[in-house]
């Protein structure tokens, strides 16, 4: 058996909230490349740069995590003319947490400066250590 890997998936936070309260993620506005990488049993951390998609106001934290529980994505209708892949997802209880306490610590963060610019994909694959670190600080 494959060990888990560990995502951040990019995600405002009323999205994740809708995903958590639903049991599922999308990711990259509800394109399936990201979602097919991930694997039954690995690990997703949510980063909300932004409280909501439409006009939201800074947020910058760290705002879900889950572990992926399906097999592969899958699509939904939101609307007729929207059906988004999505991944079945256990939420785990936790709190927020505001990511620049942890930007010196997390190594994904090559840039420390310019920290934003990694999270411009949508979807980054993080190592072991560094999902530790979000975890902890999220389970404050």
């Amino acid at each position: 058996m494959e060990s888990a890997k560990y995502w951040v998936n990019v995600v405002s936070r009323d999205h994740v909230q809708r995903g958590v309260g639903g049991g599922f993620t999308q990711a990259n506005h509800g394109k399936p490349w990201a979602l097919r990488k991930m694997r039954k049993g690995d690990w997703v951390v949510f980063y909300s740069p932004k409280t909501a998609y439409e006009g939201g106001e800074p947020l910058q934290a760290f705002t879900a995590i889950g572990q992926i529980t399906d097999e592969s994505p899958y699509q939904a209708e939101m609307a007729p003319d929207f059906h988004p892949w999505r991944r079945n997802v256990d939420f785990m209880s936790c709190v927020e947490a505001p990511i620049r306490p942890l930007i010196a610590s997390l190594r994904f963060i090559e840039d420390k400066a310019h920290w934003g610019y990694r999270f411009r994909f949508g979807v980054i694959e993080i190592d072991s250590r560094d999902f530790e670190v979000i975890k902890k600080a999220m389970q404050a």
